[in-house]
């Protein structure tokens, strides 16, 4: 057994995603499996978002060398390239989870991948994301024995976890764990202190249940919760069941959760009859910013956003139409992953 430091002994925590940002990474569309003809949709999505969060922090996506002067055609000022091999866009869940210490230094764990699942048996290049990331940031690189993707995690800076059963516990991901050797993993490794665990994810998820479409942090102690008012529904029962666990939870200051609920959109269908998984939580939280999600749907657009607008009054929110993502299986949340403002701790 390796007795290496963890990032915690370390001093190192995962930040909330609130916390200042160095920058934001993204990774270009290219799987034609996932795609097929959405994908210069994704595409164009991919770098109208890139060009709106250059609004408020730097960019820099991922490319391959094919694909550098379509990205540089198709994003402006404030939006970077770099070149490295990867499979998919899906840079929350494959790349590193970014952490940070008292001293403004920071950190990156990489953690295992296998492509939701192995939803894609050609993941190897994406599972090499995270090292090859930190390798070009000169950045201190921890390693954990775990599959997990960022967006089955959310934190709130101050030592409490979401998480999502359906991901974590699932056979597909970790077998041979408990939820309490998975829990003494994301302690030692995130400096978390209280683990709030969701169950199952929305209808046909493709990703099987993560927490970025079902409930994230707004700031300690707050949480917003997607619901469904439909009792016909099949997310009703899945999205009523994980609001009523959070209801039960205190967070690791002790406190109740202070929960605001948002209805999910109308329900939307791809070629085949799947249901697309959407959700306004899964939205980013840029500088100064939070660009949310669009689905075509009007009424609860709005809503959504009117409520997102309370919720964030010293932040700009922008509304973003985002359901070329999810024929993909993603969101917004899914394709950006936030670099914490700080200098890179020194490689050991």
């Amino acid at each position: 057994m390796s007795t290496s430091p963890s990032p915690f002994d370390d001093g190192f925590i995962m930040p909330a995603e609130g916390a200042a940002h160095a920058r934001c990474w993204m990774a270009w569309p290219s799987r034609a499996e996932t795609w097929g003809e959405h994908l210069d949709g994704a595409r164009d999505t991919v770098a109208e978002l890139a060009n709106t969060i250059a609004q408020f922090e730097p960019v820099t996506i991922i490319t391959k060398p094919k694909n550098v002067a379509e990205v540089s055609l198709l994003t402006g000022q404030g939006v970077n390239q770099i070149s490295l091999v990867h499979d998919d866009c899906w840079i929350r869940d494959m790349g590193p989870s970014f952490l940070a210490d008292s001293h403004g230094k920071i950190a990156g764990l990489h953690w295992g991948w296998n492509a939701w699942g192995h939803r894609y048996e050609d993941h190897d290049r994406d599972a090499q994301v995270a090292t090859a990331l930190l390798t070009h940031l000169k950045m201190r690189e921890y390693a954990a024995d775990l599959i997990l993707e960022g967006g089955a995690i959310d934190v709130d800076g101050e030592g409490t976890m979401i998480a999502s059963e359906a991901v974590l516990l699932n056979p597909n991901r970790n077998p041979n764990l408990s939820r309490e050797q998975i829990e003494d993993i994301l302690i030692a490794n995130l400096g978390v202190r209280q683990v709030i665990w969701l169950g199952e994810g929305l209808q046909d998820d493709m990703t099987g249940g993560q927490v970025a479409n079902l409930a994230r942090f707004v700031r300690p102690g707050m949480v917003i919760a997607l619901t469904c008012s439909d009792q016909a529904d099949p997310n009703h029962r899945v999205l009523s069941e994980n609001l009523q666990r959070l209801r039960g939870m205190r967070d690791a200051m002790g406190r109740e959760l202070d929960i605001i609920e948002i209805e999910q959109p109308r329900p939307q269908f791809d070629a085949e009859g799947r249901r697309l998984a959407l959700s306004y939580v899964n939205f980013y939280m840029a500088n100064d910013a939070i660009i949310m999600p669009a689905f075509d749907d009007g009424p609860q657009d709005k809503r959504a956003f009117d409520t997102m607008a309370k919720l964030f009054p010293k932040r700009e929110v922008l509304q973003f139409p985002v359901i070329e993502l999810a024929y993909g299986g993603g969101g917004i949340h899914s394709i950006c992953l936030p670099q914490p403002a700080g200098e890179p701790a020194q490689p050991r």
